[in-house]
């Protein structure tokens, strides 16, 4: 009953709108408070010194800068805006450029949120202005904005390996067959539609690609493309070839971002100045809710919780993937409400002692459960990706658009999700061949 209240109350102040981090901690050392005494005021600094002791949280902070620093230097509109007239003549060639420079800002950055909106407000006016249909423009920037929840360095990966206690290098690994599966469907299926609605996804005339290819010299088009792969492979290269670990990677792609934000001349101090506040902010949110999280299964696991709840799927005589199939469910629709990080931290810990009664994969596990995440973000009425594109669009485009818009790689998506979990060998396959 008190796990039941508690559950109920930390449901109802989330509903309330009251911020994720506070309640978590506030409910966690009430309830705690009335369970244990004054001893939850000893044991709760203990667990919290221990968790933020973790080295592998370093690498959260230096993504992050990245990512903000990327996003300032300019290089990402430069690059779709060159893929886009290079792909000018294929049908969709815009479109197809978003979902491949939305794979390289996911490969450089792993911050979704950042993505989408530059995305959004880099790719939006110049596919409207081609005359683009809004539902097809839209659906294609806010799916590809979300890649950085699956393509490495994700930070929804390093969080989640160090909650499930496997190698972030690993899942790094893991990701990048299931990342890649995932961007070859969305450009097949915008080549597709655009080839059978011609109206409604008109491409470069002759004219103009010959005119931006007369401007472009061939150390510009160098610049544009070489710098982003150069970030890339600086980053997974280092993590992959066993040169250096996710946190050290992570200081590696902070130093890149800055040196190629001043190759490109855009290294100001206004620009530092915002990094490091916008970095900070997000940094600081990341580890209030991982505080909370730390406080909320202390409290958890003192009252027996972990127990019960294995007690609870022993004596309901759930298969495996019956189970699964119940936590994907329950991870996709919380997904709607609460934002991945929260989820990372009060629910995966939970369930994770459960797949390993069951003897499962965690490295699979992880995977599916990072890209069942990336699906929620995208469903509507609730999907996050989509209020972070609406707030950059522009008036002529209603919430509606942008819901019809994302409905056909919800379901891409979820084919990938159901792909994974009948093959397996697709998420293992190359941590263990890199591993032999």
């Amino acid at each position: 009953m008190i796990l039941l209240l508690l559950f109920l109350c930390l449901f109802v102040t989330l509903l309330l709108g009251f911020p994720v981090a506070f309640t978590l901690a506030g409910i966690s050392l009430l309830f705690g408070y009335f369970t244990f005494g004054t001893d939850i005021f000893y044991l709760l600094p203990l667990r919290i010194y221990g968790t933020m002791n973790n080295q592998i949280l370093i690498a959260v902070p230096l993504f992050i800068y990245m990512g903000v620093m990327l996003e300032k230097s300019g290089i990402a509109q430069r690059l779709l805006q060159t893929m886009a007239i290079l792909l000018g003549r294929l049908k969709g060639g815009l479109a197809i450029s978003v979902a491949i420079v939305g794979a390289m800002l996911a490969a450089s950055t792993g911050i979704v949120g950042a993505t989408v909106v530059t995305m959004g407000l880099m790719s939006l006016p110049a596919m409207l202005n081609r005359g683009y249909d809004k539902k097809y423009a839209t659906g294609i920037i806010a799916a590809s904005g979300t890649l950085g929840q699956i393509i490495p360095p994700s930070i929804v990966l390093i969080l989640m390996g160090n909650v499930m206690n496997i190698s972030i290098g690993d899942l790094f690994v893991a990701a990048v067959i299931p990342g890649v599966a995932l961007v070859t469907l969305y450009i097949l299926f915008v080549y597709i539609y655009a080839v059978l609605n011609p109206e409604k996804v008109p491409h470069y005339s002759q004219e103009e690609i010959q005119q931006f290819k007369s401007e472009l010299s061939y150390k510009s088009l160098l610049n544009t493309f070489v710098l982003p792969f150069l970030l890339i492979i600086a980053v997974l290269g280092s993590i992959f070839l066993g040169i250096a670990s996710p946190t050290e990677a992570a200081g590696i792609g902070a130093l890149c971002a800055t040196i190629l934000t001043l190759f490109e001349k855009k290294l100001t101090w206004k620009v530092m100045k915002d990094a490091a506040y916008e970095s900070g902010h997000l940094s600081s949110m990341v580890f209030m809710i991982l505080v909370g999280a730390t406080a909320f299964g202390l409290v958890f696991r003192g009252l027996g919780g972990d127990e019960m709840l294995v007690h609870f799927i022993q004596q309901a005589n759930l298969s495996p993937y019956a189970f699964l199939a119940i936590v994907m469910l329950g991870i996709f629709i919380t997904g709607f409400f609460i934002d991945f990080i929260e989820i990372i931290f009060i629910f995966i810990p939970v369930v994770t002692p459960i797949f390993l009664l069951y003897d499962m994969n965690l490295l699979w596990i992880g995977i599916l459960i990072s890209l069942n995440l990336q699906t929620s973000f995208l469903t509507p009425p609730f999907g996050f990706s989509l209020f972070y594109l609406k707030g950059v669009a522009p008036k002529s485009i209603k919430t509606s658009d942008i819901y019809k818009g994302i409905l056909p790689y919800i379901g891409i998506q979820l084919i990938l999700i159901l792909i994974v979990v009948l093959f397996p060998e697709i998420v293992t396959w190359l941590p263990g061949y890199l591993n032999d």
